[in-house]
């Protein structure tokens, strides 16, 4: 960009050795309904050469500039530009807003009206600007001329315009700059690309069209949404509340405590240090024994295959023009993952539920594109099968899945996984067993009477041994009779309960 705020310098642009003159349309003076359909042309981009630029203030013959300059009284610009400003939200559909900036040249001031390819084409703009003037038409450029696109020309406008998903589209807020080329090499090694040995000796356009991650005309090249999600240090800084947070509470929502933490960054480092941090700080593993048979059984209160399938499937398929993060609410009953909005209208939630869906409509393709390179998704619609197949194998509850009719959020529920409740409470009951009680646990082997409890523990007072060892033992469930519709049978033994083997074999 030069000082002005162009991508090109005015010698370039006047002189056509920069732009082709489809691109380029000269006024005498100020025609807002004339400017308004070049405007509109323009932004339709018919031919994909990425917009073009319209010089208020110079006359042209048979396409070319009559210098010196005609030039625009200076009390015009203000009230030009402010009519620019006005059309672009009321004269054209979508609204549509071009750059002006006032240049002087050769002793005259011109404008210089920048029209970039729009990002929600088509356009149309208002044929008449007249009070009574309600027919709207779209525009392009045909040679050097603004034209109603008509019969197959629109019909090829409307095929070849349809709207660009949000990650492919150039961002005209961004420069090459903000993209890092740290981040792409880094990319480029892990996914084994024969382009990382050439990337530092390359220019950042040269990688970024080779990326598919920067685009444009060659003049103003600009990054797309998706080099910027990928390989911007704060992607955050151009679409707000770019993030994922992880709340957790102990004590459920409504308790007075709970933790929080932010991940904010390239998509793909988000992914990976908010899943490393669930991994490392709330899922556990619980290991049972079985006093039938050597194996043990482990199982996980959430598998980290599912948690991780919905966490990429979460980034992948939200909008990132909503400003809401991605939450993951952690409580003792269960996981939750939310993200905005949800899935699309094609996709029925039965067949969310069944694992059967297959979407027609990618929101982010190219961010699928990239997270499939770094073997963080499949991309195939198989996101429900291997979330319903992770929770299959820990033997965990079936997900649940939930959205509103409007498709306004998507939510995905983990329940803990059962066994691993009972884990954590018999890690709670532990910490409450007295030391007393303990002994006596270990003590304990197989059935017992109570003599022997007393001598194995180095009890010879029967009234202490049974008030702080034995009847609390069984007042907690940790010991049971052997015969306990007899309690003063003189044959009565004792043994541990399930729940005593469950404190024991966490003790070892």
């Amino acid at each position: 960009m030069d000082t002005l705020g162009l991508p090109i310098s005015i010698e370039s642009l006047l002189h056509g050795q920069a732009v082709e003159w489809e691109r380029l349309e000269f006024k005498k003076g100020w025609n807002p309904q004339a400017v308004l359909h070049t405007i509109c042309a323009f932004a339709n981009d018919f031919h994909n050469l990425g917009g073009g630029y319209i010089v208020v203030g110079i006359e042209e013959q048979n396409g070319r500039p009559q210098l010196p300059p005609v030039g625009l009284n200076l009390n015009q610009l203000d009230a030009i530009q402010k009519e620019i400003l006005r059309l672009g939200h009321n004269a054209i559909q979508p609204s549509y807003q071009p750059r002006s900036v006032p240049v002087t040249w050769q002793g005259q001031t011109i404008l210089v009206i920048w029209a970039p390819a729009g990002e929600t084409r088509p356009y149309r703009a208002k044929v008449n600007l007249s009070e009574t003037g309600n027919e709207w038409r779209e525009y392009i450029r045909k040679q050097s001329s603004t034209v109603v696109a008509r019969n197959d020309d629109l019909k090829e406008l409307v095929s070849l315009t349809a709207t660009v998903p949000f990650d492919d589209r150039y961002n005209q807020q961004a420069t090459l700059g903000d993209l890092s080329l740290r981040l792409i090499e880094e990319f480029l090694h892990e996914v084994g690309s024969e382009l990382a040995e050439q990337v530092a000796q390359l220019p950042m356009e040269t990688i970024g069209r080779q990326m598919n991650i920067a685009g444009g005309p060659s003049e103003a090249p600009f990054p797309k949404n998706i080099g910027l999600m990928m390989f911007n240090e704060h992607p955050e800084k151009f679409f707000p509340v770019t993030q994922i947070d992880v709340v957790y509470f102990p004590d459920g929502p409504g308790g007075d405590f709970f933790e929080e933490k932010e991940f904010k960054g390239p998509l793909h480092r988000i992914i990976r240090d908010a899943l490393s941090h669930i991994q490392r700080n709330y899922l556990k593993q619980t290991v049972i024994k079985h006093p039938d048979r050597a194996e043990a059984d482990r199982l996980w209160n959430y598998p980290y295959a599912a948690i991780e399938e919905a966490m990429v499937n979460a980034i992948f398929h939200r909008s990132y023009e909503i400003r809401e993060p991605v939450e993951v609410r952690i409580m003792p009953e269960e996981l939750v993952i939310l993200s905005f909005p949800g899935p699309d209208r094609s996709i029925t939630m039965a067949d969310i539920a069944a694992g059967n869906a297959v979407s027609r409509r990618y929101r982010n393709r190219r961010i699928g594109e990239f997270l499939k390179e770094l073997e963080l998704t499949e991309g195939r619609s198989t996101g429900i099968r291997k979330i319903k197949r992770a929770i299959a194998q820990n033997g965990s509850p079936d997900p649940v899945f939930q959205t509103d009719d409007d498709r306004n959020y998507f939510l995905v529920r983990f329940p803990v996984h059962p066994d691993s409740i009972r884990s954590a409470n018999v890690e709670q009951v532990t910490q409450q067993v007295t030391q007393q009680v303990m002994q006596l646990l270990k003590a304990c082997d197989g059935e017992m009477s109570r003599a022997e409890l007393m001598h194995a523990v180095g009890m010879k007072d029967r009234v202490s041994f049974s008030k702080n060892y034995l009847d609390a033992a069984i007042a907690d469930d940790l010991i049971e009779m052997s015969q306990p519709n007899a309690p003063k049978s003189p044959t009565q033994k004792y043994r541990l309960t399930k729940k005593g083997r469950n404190i024991m074999e966490s003790q070892k």
